[in-house]
């Protein structure tokens, strides 16, 4: 038993000597509201920002951080949110209150090529009188595409902020610059149903953007409908219908004791890492689901671009049926780790409160939580907290920033954590298998020199008496420490759950096993043509099909006069799951039709080109 205790002692103790670093000076008493932002050029150069017009910058890694008040002629008004370009450049956009114009009447963008020594007077984006700006999130482009460096923005528009009356509404818009936040594109709509102006539950607010490995845009967002998502997938030109992720049972507007104002806005992430989820779109939110009393963080993912979300999971590992709330997250573009930070209540009574990390190395299967604040303070009500903290990481170098309650001051705060675990598996691991008629589609990844080892797929039946059969011998195949993708046809599968494996043999005769992945294998029994994608599409798109049975298939696509403009596969199909590839290089922009015909079965899918 004393080694037990022991044990779990030396486990906490690895957390609680997280230094704390104040950022804010002594003289500051009200910053709050805070952003933080890590310049890949040079990490040792750490941006931060609090409200109302406060700019933090340390040059020392977080050391030690100097202090000004930011200015502008269009004026600057909280809601900071700070983002590095692939070339260093600082951009920090907030909220308006200009010298001639009207309080929060646009979107306020500066730019500093010095790492902050000086800005720019800013570029307005959304005016349009007598609406309000609100609620401002930005992220870059740090991808490989020909989207590269774009900075892109979502926020929320009021017709009349703070209004009750049914004609006013408010709404998502999306604005982009490529010339280094310079110039702004005109404010498209991007969410499809709208709310009121209250700025509580039915109120949409919350859209923080996310940038996928291949220039994709993310972004998710609050509203009456719950959680909603869309995203475009040609830099921003075009998005689609929204997609529903969740409820958010108790709305996003709740109560916090002693807190002056609390949501639960969720965090959009993407991976863009070489890790074994890259790719994988994340959200993060909190909410009242489990009662009043008992606010949790709570986390999905999708791994197809957002057509579909995971089931849910509690981010706060406690039982306490205390409040953990404002949580904020990140993924390490270096390692695809994912981080989180949030107030956390579950060690304390009354409005005591705590800071906590969570950080997922497996995707956010799973989440291991730690205390980061060396003491514990309270809050109250009759000081604003601000609407949200945050979190930034690179290289392994994780920095959170709070904000922190001591009597009626507030104070600003960071903290380095290292993160030494590794992502990747230590040699291998099977990362998901699925069945698509009969064809099975293995994805998985090693950490190790693959050309003396030959991989073997294995299958069993999940009965007792099941035996592990070999599927086919991989040999020398995949890329280290990159994900390594295998399909192939199984004319035996039969309806079922199955667990799949891999069998790594060593050149010394030597081998281990991939953890088990079971599936729900199903046999196809429709006749399906899926939508496109992308779509809208330039000039590339793919296009795929399931069929029950092995048959005579095809594929064709045709203008919108009905002129067919290429046969894409005519032949016999086998069962399952097919995905073929359209270039309209010397098409012009508009709408094509893609047909799927055997026999007297036909399918039909819009597809929509624009250059």
């Amino acid at each position: 038993m004393r080694t037990i205790i022991f044990l779990i002692l030396f486990a906490c103790s690895l957390y609680s000597q997280i230094e704390n670093i104040r950022v804010s000076p002594t003289s500051l008493t009200s910053p709050e509201e805070v952003a933080i932002a890590i310049n890949p050029v040079n990490p040792d150069v750490i941006a931060a920002g609090a409200n109302i017009d406060y700019f933090f910058l340390s040059t020392d890694g977080g050391d030690s951080w100097n202090y000004q008040e930011l200015t502008s002629s269009l004026g600057v008004w909280g809601d900071p949110s700070l983002v590095f370009d692939t070339e260093g450049n600082l951009y920090f956009g907030h909220l308006s209150n200009p010298i001639s114009g009207y309080w929060i009447d646009r979107i306020v963008v500066q730019r500093s090529t010095n790492n902050g020594i000086s800005w720019n007077d800013g570029a307005g984006v959304g005016y349009t009188y007598p609406r309000n700006q609100d609620k401002e999130w930005l992220a870059v482009d740090h991808s490989n595409s020909q989207f590269r460096n774009n900075i892109y923005m979502f926020w929320t528009e009021f017709d009349n902020y703070g209004s009750s009356s049914n004609s006013d509404s408010s709404r998502i818009l999306f604005s982009k610059s490529t010339d280094k936040g310079l110039v702004w594109s005109n404010p498209v709509r991007i969410s499809d149903v709208g709310g009121n102006c209250i700025d509580e539950d039915h109120t949409v607010e919350g859209a923080v953007p996310a940038v996928g490995p291949n220039g994709e845009i993310y972004t998710a967002w609050s509203g009456p409908l719950g959680i909603m998502f869309d995203r475009s997938f040609d830099g921003g030109e075009t998005f689609g219908n929204d997609i529903f992720v969740t409820d958010q049972p108790g709305g996003w507007a709740f109560n916090i004791p002693s807190v002056s104002r609390c949501n639960g806005f969720p965090i959009t992430a993407c991976d863009i890492s070489d890790s074994p989820f890259r790719g994988n779109v994340y959200i993060l939110w909190s909410d009242q689901r489990n009662g009043t009393t008992d606010t949790d963080i709570f986390f999905t993912k999708s791994t197809d671009h957002g057509d579909t979300w995971s089931e849910k999971i509690r981010v706060n590992d406690d039982n306490s049926g205390r409040h953990q709330f404002f949580p904020w997250m990140c993924v390490d573009s270096t390692t695809g780790a994912i981080y989180s930070v949030f107030y956390d209540r579950r060690n304390t009574t009354g409005s005591g409160t705590d800071v906590y990390m969570a950080k997922s190395t497996d995707g956010g299967e799973t989440f291991e939580n730690f205390k980061i604040s060396e003491s514990t303070f309270n809050t109250t009500s009759s000081v604003f907290f601000g609407d949200y903290i945050n979190i930034a990481a690179h290289n392994r170098v994780v920095r959170p920033l709070w904000t922190r309650m001591d009597g009626f001051d507030l104070s600003v705060w960071t903290a380095e954590y290292i993160d030494s675990s590794d992502v990747l598996p230590a040699e291998f691991g099977l990362f998901s298998a699925n069945v698509e008629g009969r064809t099975v589609l293995l994805n998985w990844v090693t950490s190790s020199e693959l050309n003396n080892k030959e991989f073997v797929v294995q299958r069993k039946l999940n009965t007792e008496d099941s035996e592990w059969l070999n599927l086919v011998t991989i040999t020398g195949a995949g890329t280290t420490n990159k994900e390594n993708f295998y399909s192939y046809n199984d004319n035996n599968v039969n309806l079922g759950e199955y667990s799949y494996r891999i069998k790594q043999i060593d050149f010394d005769g030597s081998f281990s096993f991939s953890k088990q992945i079971v599936v729900e294998v199903r046999i196809v029994n429709s006749f399906v043509l899926h939508q496109n994608y992308p779509n809208p599409f330039n000039p590339t798109t793919t296009l795929g099909f399931e069929i029950a049975e092995d048959t005579d298939i095809k594929l064709e696509v045709y203008d919108g006069l009905g002129n067919k403009i290429s046969t894409l596969f005519s032949g016999r199909a086998s069962a399952g799951m097919h995905e073929y590839t359209f270039t309209g290089d010397n098409l012009a922009s508009g709408i094509y039709l893609c047909k799927l015909s055997s026999g007297d079965k036909i399918a039909i899918q819009k597809m929509l080109l624009l250059k």
